[in-house]
């Protein structure tokens, strides 16, 4: 089963979800993964530590242009829908802007005259770190100036197959990231918190993961911090709330200081492997 972990807006509280139910479900001896796809920015690190058993470099082919070969018919530039190559056809200037390369291959197959081959790019990293004889972290961690982390997300969440439960800690926000998390995924528990923003953002993501087919929960983090238009909101469009977590200034401490609350306090524990049970219920129900 994989279980994603996300929301519309960056700070709600995805990873402290997160680390925190792969803490208690890995101390329960479940053989599980967790995989940390926020590539721009990873911290799951932060709050659980292992050994590094395995890093790899994640690379995408982009086009090189021989212009010796080039008769500079322009067919490249035409099979782009990225805009990657920059043409001037009457001045023979053709060069390609590897930033925006995609690694799609279009304009290798447009190209009648050998004119271009293709070299590896760094994306990023993926690193792989043991927790327990049964668990692991899987780190996507993208290389600084690339344009798009989704080849590193890919990488990662492939990286992770083995185990009988995978958790992916997505990236923020209803963009490409996001969707390359939770197409993979069987449940997404959306976090939120009980401001406008909140909501708002919210709203973005649950029409999101219906447009995809995607059953969904929600919890809601630091409950008492703003007003209760987020539990109506999900009273009536009929969504489960699966947990609510106070504006508490003790769990707030704990998350600061790179501790696991389920460490901490085992009546917190009982209360993440109650959010377990009702994320496979609601996934259950949901296939009925």
């Amino acid at each position: 089963m994989k279980i994603a972990i996300a929301s519309g807006k960056g700070g709600t509280g995805k990873t402290f979800i997160s680390t925190n139910l792969f803490n208690t479900l890995q101390k329960a001896g479940k053989k599980i993964n967790i995989v940390d796809c926020d590539a721009e920015e990873p911290n799951d690190r932060e709050f659980i530590s292992g050994i590094l058993q395995d890093t790899f470099k994640v690379l995408q082919k982009v086009p090189v242009i021989d212009q010796n070969k080039c008769t500079f018919c322009g067919k490249c530039n035409e099979y782009c829908n990225y805009n990657a190559i920059f043409f001037l056809g009457e001045q023979h200037v053709i060069r390609v802007i590897e930033d925006q390369c995609h690694g799609c291959g279009a304009c290798s197959f447009a190209c009648e005259f050998g004119a271009i081959i293709e070299k590896d790019d760094l994306q990023g990293t993926v690193a792989q770190y043991k927790i327990s004889n049964n668990s692991s972290l899987i780190e996507a961690r993208m290389k600084v100036g690339v344009h798009s982390p989704v080849p590193t997300i890919k990488a990662a969440i492939k990286a992770a197959s083995g185990a009988d439960f995978i958790l992916f800690d997505s990236p923020p926000g209803t963009s490409c990231p996001f969707i390359q998390t939770v197409v993979t995924s069987d449940y997404v528990v959306l976090v939120t918190e009980p401001t406008p923003f909140g909501l708002s953002d919210l709203k973005q993501s649950v029409e999101t993961l219906k447009s995809l087919g995607k059953p969904c929960g929600v919890v809601v983090n630091r409950a008492g911090l703003g007003n209760n238009e987020v539990f109506s909101y999900l009273e009536n469009k009929n969504l489960s709330l699966l947990m609510t977590i106070p504006f508490d200034r003790d769990i707030a401490s704990i998350y600061s200081k790179g501790e696991l609350l389920t460490n901490a306090d085992m009546e917190w524990e009982q209360k993440f492997n109650q959010l377990f049970t009702s994320i496979t219920i609601e996934y259950g129900n949901s296939r009925n």
